[in-house]
């Protein structure tokens, strides 16, 4: 970015371009209506409380889900195939459709979780859980915002690619597909586009994640149109972005005490990914700033792309700094307040997405 454009002539060009280039902007309705998506949760918004799949599963079928993404292995009491069905078995008593994962399996990135072995060992071991569940994902992520110093991120690509070239054979005999989530700002949408194209979109798909969307400085409706048809799973949770005097700050968002325009978002994530369930991933009230009017920030970004920064600024220009409810569990830290915010943050997420979203097939 040239250092010698002020900043009011840079905000005014950038929200005149997203304006001009976003094509669904300000078309929400005046209600949703009911809709064709099924609802879950992934196991992570309530990590506090420390449960097994097993108490999981409990919780959800009395919260009336359709899906829960078990996205780590240590959720399990153990990876044997008897337990595993079991897990299985109660699931498909509930009527809870399962999505299984785990985390990083990309073995240049910092992320990387070695407790299973290689890179391919982790991700095979992923297939196996997921086929014996009868979960059609295995998702997994690269890395983090780190993986992007210095332009290297491209280089973890090449890496993941590789990796999940190796399991091809597997996840095909397995009926199941890699889902790779664009995690805590690894990679922007296009480029985990172009790694699944890379690897094959015939076993490989994205878990789309509109919350860490907000960590590689992208709007999260830009996220939704580009790796839309890629989809397989998802990560939901609201977005608060609001201008700095360096960039903009974000924070992650209960549903519905964001800035994400759920009634536009939805009507598109119908048509690009119809048949993807709308899985809430929550994690309320992490925020960072993203000073992007400094040059030195631009070194994590080098390929990016102007048109897709644009519309984040003009959501960023939109926004207001984030806040909590005031009815949220508050008071001095501990393991069970957060178990309190957590199960709140989670529950009023559902409640928000049931009643005025009109998601879930319950």
């Amino acid at each position: 970015m040239n250092a010698s454009i002020s900043r009011r002539t840079f905000i005014h060009t950038t929200m005149a371009a997203a304006v001009s280039s976003h094509p669904i902007l300000a078309s929400a309705s005046a209600s949703s209506g009911k809709r064709n998506i099924k609802l879950g949760f992934d196991n992570f918004s309530i990590r506090s409380l420390g449960w097994n799949a097993l108490q999981i599963l409990d919780y959800a079928g009395a919260l009336n889900v359709d899906v829960v993404m078990f996205s780590d292995l240590d959720v399990y009491e153990s990876l044997e195939e008897s337990h595993l069905k079991t897990v299985k078995q109660k699931a498909d008593q509930l009527g809870i459709e399962l999505h299984a994962g785990t985390g990083g399996v990309c073995p240049s990135s910092s992320r990387f979780n070695g407790k299973y072995g290689s890179a391919e060992e982790h991700l095979a071991l992923v297939i196996r859980v997921a086929k014996i569940l009868g979960s059609p994902v295995a998702r997994c992520y690269q890395g983090s915002m780190d993986d992007r110093k210095n332009g290297e991120i491209y280089r973890h690509i090449k890496t993941m690619v590789q990796t999940c070239k190796k399991v091809r054979s597997q996840a095909v005999d397995a009926g199941v597909k890699i889902a790779i989530e664009n995690h805590a700002g690894d990679m922007q949408a296009w480029e985990l586009a172009m790694l699944i194209e890379e690897a094959g979109k015939d076993y490989v798909g994205a878990t789309m994640d509109c919350g860490n969307a907000i960590w590689a400085i992208e709007d999260p409706m830009t996220n939704l149109e580009i790796l839309g048809p890629y989809a397989v799973s998802s990560g939901m949770r609201d977005d608060a972005v609001w201008a700095s005097e360096n960039g903009a700050w974000t924070a992650w968002a209960n549903m519905g005490d964001g800035h994400i325009d759920w009634i536009a978002y939805l009507d598109a994530y119908e048509k690009l990914c119809p048949n993807v369930p709308f899985i809430l991933e929550i994690i309320s009230g992490a925020q960072r700033e993203f000073p992007y009017l400094k040059p030195e920030f631009w070194s994590q970004f080098p390929k990016a792309k102007a048109d897709q920064f644009a519309r984040f600024v003009a959501m960023a220009q939109r926004g207001k700094p984030f806040e909590h409810p005031a009815d949220r569990p508050s008071g001095e830290r501990s393991t069970e307040l957060a178990q309190r915010q957590q199960k709140f943050d989670l529950e009023q997420s559902l409640k928000y997405c049931k009643e005025k979203l009109g998601l879930g097939m319950k």
